[in-house]
């Protein structure tokens, strides 16, 4: 039984009437269509619905009173429509609210509207909608997008979301890409002012609060280490750089290592202390972490670059630190032109014949070979479609292999996967299906290309794994609530019938 209370519907103005300029009013109606499709498919009730059993089970001796549950209940269907509509514009939170205090669409979308005062979210709410669910639960919201496409009326006969053609789920398209993290180019000794940076920072906050143990002032380390890291710079057009370059390492390393004792000194006055300042416990447990992170990484950090610097030994990708901020990066190998390496994390992508994204995956630790992702997709696109059975696969070569071949032909799944052989290339483009789907899958380029760059980002403005992970989420819901919005109508295709008629 749902726990959603009927809500009385608000009396919302009118949403002007623009002329003149054609984009605008292609967007009005795409967007228009997102929120009728949010309502038909039934995802809108579902996200309230986890959002309630979210919230009670936060604290289970609540007992909300009516009032109580229904302005939560509102705020959950404007975090789900301003997410939604922040991944479609492309926007960070900051523009994105003030966007939302711009446009009467956008607030009508969102449910901003009002007809006495208009009170949008502000970007710090807006961050905490992104976070209104765990990415689990946001997982079961695309499913059941994409099971409302194919589902019927069963008072009518006809699709629920009023499409005038069929949705293929049984068919699939499958291709990984890497999602860049919002990093500087990982360079060894830059690193070395990363730290330099974070942790005088922290320093400077703590003195500011009182606490102070004898040393220069935390700016003085910092233009120093800005000195060093302009010299390293112009160290590589000298004639000796190899040596230069060691030269100004060295130098590094000395400041790093008096860097490193002053925050130290600093972070255990504030542990004993903390109560002669204004912070509260947690406040300074926040200072606390920030420097635990960055000095529990700079011996690694300064090794690194002695042994490539100074060393001139390579440090093997697992072993590498490319962010201090950002733990569960890697080094993925590309080997295309302008990106032969990128810095993130791996995600696979999979989508069907319309467009729709109907599996995706992004990999925390080092991602394995392509061909090794193919299980596990499988089992995923099997719990999120059912009842419908995939059908034919295809992708690249990278997915091919002899367990995979033996794992589609048991499941009697059309193999539709580019064989890494070229004699069997020769064998099988004699047949009508696999030359038709390996001529799809350069579409699939395209797909990832406009998930990317117009829903992600590029690169993801998203701190640690689990933030990316909700990120991409986000971006698959709005992706494919902008793929449905586009699809022909029922209605409208029957309507061109008739007028040619």
């Amino acid at each position: 039984m749902s726990r959603i209370l009927p809500l009385q519907a608000e009396l919302r103005p009118v949403l002007p009437t623009v002329r003149g300029n054609v984009d605008y009013q292609r967007f009005e109606t795409e967007l228009q269509r997102m929120d009728e499709v949010l309502r038909l498919s039934g995802v809108e009730e579902m996200f309230i619905e986890q959002s309630l059993e979210h919230w009670l089970a936060q604290a289970p001796d609540r007992v909300p009173t009516a009032k109580e549950q229904a302005r939560y209940q509102r705020a959950s269907a404007q975090a789900l429509r301003c997410s939604v509509l922040k991944q479609i514009l492309g926007e960070g939170y900051r523009g994105m609210s003030r966007r939302l205090a711009e446009c009467p669409l956008f607030q009508w979308f969102c449910g901003a509207d009002r007809l006495e005062e208009v009170r949008v979210p502000s970007k710090s709410q807006l961050e905490r909608y992104f976070h209104w669910l765990p990415s689990e639960a946001m997982d079961a919201m695309v499913g059941r997008l994409l099971q409302a496409t194919v589902e019927m009326d069963a008072a009518t006969g006809s699709n629920r979301l009023g499409l005038a053609n069929e949705i293929e789920l049984d068919t699939v398209w499958m291709d990984s890409t890497c999602v860049e993290a919002n990093i500087h180019y990982p360079v060894d000794w830059v690193l070395l002012r990363d730290a330099t940076r974070t942790l005088m920072k922290a320093t400077a906050l703590i003195r500011r609060h009182g606490l102070k143990r004898r040393m220069q002032e935390p700016g003085c380390f910092l233009r120093a280490m800005n000195q060093q890291c302009m010299a390293m710079a112009q160290a590589g057009k000298q004639a000796d750089s190899q040596k230069a370059r060691k030269r100004v390492l060295r130098k590094m390393k000395a400041l790093t290592r008096v860097v490193r004792n002053h925050a130290r000194r600093h972070r255990d006055l504030l542990d004993e202390h903390w109560q002669e300042t204004d912070w509260t416990r947690p406040q300074a447990e926040q200072v606390l972490r920030r420097i635990d992170g960055v000095l529990a990484q700079l011996p690694q950090a300064v090794k690194q670059a002695h042994e490539r610097i100074i060393g001139e030994r390579p440090v093997a990708n697992a072993d590498k630190i490319l962010s201090l901020y950002e733990p569960d990066l890697h080094v993925v190998v590309r080997g295309k032109a302008g990106a032969e390496v990128e810095f993130g994390n791996t995600l696979l992508i999979v989508e069907q014949a319309q467009g729709l994204v109907v599996d995706w995956h992004l990999y925390q630790e080092s991602a394995p070979a392509d061909s090794r992702q193919l299980p596990g997709s499988l089992a995923r696109l099997k719990a999120r479609l059912a009842p419908v059975a995939i059908a034919a696969v295809c992708g690249d070569r990278g997915f091919d292999s002899a367990a995979n071949r033996e794992l589609l032909g048991t499941k009697g799944i059309f193999n539709g996967l580019c064989p890494r052989g070229a004699q069997e290339i020769k064998r099988r483009r004699h047949g009508a299906k696999f030359i038709q789907m390996q001529r799809r899958r350069a579409q699939t380029e395209g797909r990832i290309g406009i998930l990317k760059n117009k829903f992600l980002g590029t690169p993801l403005r998203a701190q640690g794994y689990q933030s990316r992970v909700l990120g991409v989420v986000w971006s698959v819901l709005a992706h494919n609530l902008w793929v449905v919005a586009r699809l022909e109508r029922a209605d409208t295709a029957s309507a061109a019938l008739t007028a040619a008629a």
